[in-house]
C-alpha cells in the first residue's frame, strides 16, 4: 500500500505521514521505491492470529502548539518501536481536553484492533474522567498506557489549571451567550476575578 493510502486509512494527513517518513518516526515499516512513491508494509510484525496492536494518541489544545503535537507523536512512535509493539493506528489532533466529542480520540477508542491505547501524559487523553475511559477499556480486555506519570513542574500545573478554568468558563459562556463571544467573556470573567 502506498503511503498516501495508508495515511488516509489512519486518519492522518498525507503530508504528515511523509514528514514522519522523512524524520524516521513513521510507526510502520516503509520503503522508497521511486522519487515520489513510498510503499508501506502494513503486514510487517503480524504473526498468525495476531490482529491487534497499539494505538497512539497525541493531543494539544491550540494550533500554536502544533510542533509539540509532532514531538508527542515522535516520542510515542519511538517508544512503541523500542518496546517492539505493532502500531495499528496513530491519531493526533488539536482539540480541547474538555471536549468529549473529539473525532480522532473517538475513532481510536472505537477501533477493535487497538487493544492498547498509549498516551504520553494522562491529560492528553482528557482533562477529566480518564479513569472512566480506563475502566471501560479494561471491561473489554483493553488497556491504557500512560508513558509519563511523573511529577510535573509547578509552573506547568498552574498553566494547566488556568487553561482548564478558561475552557470551563468558555463552555459555560458559550451556552449562555453563544459561541462567538464565549472566549472573550471567559477571559473577562477571569480578569474580573483576578482584579476583584
Amino acid at each position: 500500500m502506498n503511503l498516501t493510502e495508508w495515511a488516509r486509512a489512519q486518519g492522518v494527513h498525507p503530508h504528515t505521514a511523509y514528514r514522519w517518513f522523512r524524520q524516521g518516526t513513521l510507526p510502520v515499516p516503509a520503503t522508497r521505491v521511486g522519487p515520489r512513491t513510498i510503499l508501506v508494509n502494513v503486514e510487517a510484525g503480524t504473526g498468525p492470529g495476531e490482529s491487534s496492536g497499539v494505538g497512539l494518541y497525541a493531543r494539544v489544545s491550540s494550533h500554536d502548539q502544533k510542533t509539540d503535537l509532532d514531538r508527542q507523536v515522535a516520542r510515542l512512535t519511538r517508544w512503541a518501536a523500542q518496546a517492539g509493539h505493532r502500531v495499528v493506528r496513530v491519531e493526533a489532533e488539536v482539540a480541547s481536553g474538555m471536549n468529549g466529542t473529539r473525532s480522532k480520540a473517538r475513532r481510536l477508542l472505537a477501533d477493535p484492533q487497538v487493544t492498547t491505547v498509549v498516551v504520553e501524559h494522562k491529560d492528553r487523553l482528557g482533562r477529566m474522567n480518564v479513569e472512566l475511559v480506563e475502566a471501560a477499556l479494561s471491561a473489554h480486555e483493553r488497556r491504557l498506557v500512560i508513558l509519563d506519570e511523573g511529577e510535573v513542574d509547578e509552573g506547568e500545573v498552574d498553566d494547566d489549571v488556568v487553561r482548564d478554568m478558561i475552557e470551563i468558563l468558555t463552555s459555560f459562556c458559550a451556552r449562555l451567550y453563544g459561541r462567538r463571544s464565549a472566549r472573550n467573556r471567559a477571559q473577562k470573567a477571569l480578569k474580573a476575578a483576578a482584579d476583584g
